[in-house]
């Protein structure tokens, strides 16, 4: 990283935030990183790395190029017609998952995680239009006032505004908040674990919304599968039960999750979605590609 001693280490300071505004827009850890690289390589190359010297808000302003680079990536996305994270035909493809110990993130996941950007948020903002992302993401997840996400945008306020708006309307509708303190939801699932250990069905159909959705992603390898309806759901309790086996508690995204370890490697990250004491969505993760680099001991032990 090129730049003077004092400019590395401002743009350093706000590297945790950057970094989450960039994972909620592209929904890849890596992609996020690769972003905010790309981001400090624009600032170093037109001489603005050192933004605090001249900028009143350089944290503001290294938000804009991190959120330009984004929106470069996403409409490049678009035009290459890249398959959204939720297809026509009910395949998925998931969200990198941020996973921590049980007791709590990392100090270096607390920003990607400090709103409970879970699957399902993450899953709608993958079907938003590049600029409505950007709107939602920057104004309601980083109160970014809509002057500084009309810069980014190239947009007027007035616009940036109702690309926000718009986006909420989707969000809300499609990815309402959970509700419950985390105690409980932790309660449901282990109750959702217990039923799928006992390979016991009514157990499960009682835990389950009557509207869950479920979503699978093995990777290129396995095929992604989306299932509606708490019976269908809970008639692949075979395999919940196989993975129940393995599990142990985590924290997916800041919410209560599962991860499922055999022979010393996760096979799967589980997230739950809960409403009213019941499982909305059941996202799972078994793609070993994205697995991989998830140390148990840090986890687990």
């Amino acid at each position: 990283m090129g730049g003077s001693t004092v400019s590395v280490r401002r743009f350093e300071e706000h590297r945790p935030r950057l970094r989450a505004v960039a994972y909620r827009l592209l929904g890849s850890l890596g992609e996020a990183d690769d972003a905010v690289r790309e981001a400090w390589l624009r600032l170093d190359r037109a001489g603005e790395g050192d933004a605090g010297g001249d900028v009143r808000d350089p944290g503001g302003r290294f938000t804009a190029v991190v959120a330009r680079v984004c929106l470069d990536r996403l409409r490049a996305r678009a035009a290459r017609r890249e398959e959204p994270l939720l297809r026509e035909d009910g395949r998925v493809r998931l969200p990198d998952p941020v996973v921590s110990r049980a007791s709590g993130p990392a100090p270096e996941q607390a920003a990607l995680v400090a709103d409970e950007v879970g699957f399902a948020l993450m899953i709608v903002l993958d079907t938003l239009a590049p600029a409505e992302r950007l709107a939602f993401v920057l104004h309601d997840l980083f109160a970014v006032p809509p002057e500084d996400v009309a810069e980014a945008l190239g947009c007027t306020a007035a616009s940036a505004r109702r690309l926000a708006d718009r986006a909420r309307h989707r969000v809300r509708t499609a990815a309402p908040p959970p509700d419950g303190d985390a105690a409980r939801r932790r309660e449901v699932v282990e109750a959702f674990l217990a039923a799928a250990r006992g390979g016991d069905l009514d157990a499960l159909l009682a835990v389950l919304d009557p509207d869950v959705v479920a979503r699978s992603d093995g990777g290129t390898l396995r095929p992604s599968v989306l299932r509606r309806g708490a019976a269908t759901v809970a008639s692949q309790a075979v395999v919940f039960a196989r993975l129940a086996e393995a599990a142990h508690p985590v924290l997916v995204n800041g919410a209560p999750g599962v991860l499922a370890v055999s022979e010393g490697r996760v096979v799967s990250v589980m997230s739950f979605t809960i409403h009213g004491s019941r499982v909305t969505c059941l996202d799972l993760l078994t793609d070993p590609g994205r697995l991989g680099h998830l140390d148990v001991d840090a986890l687990v032990g």
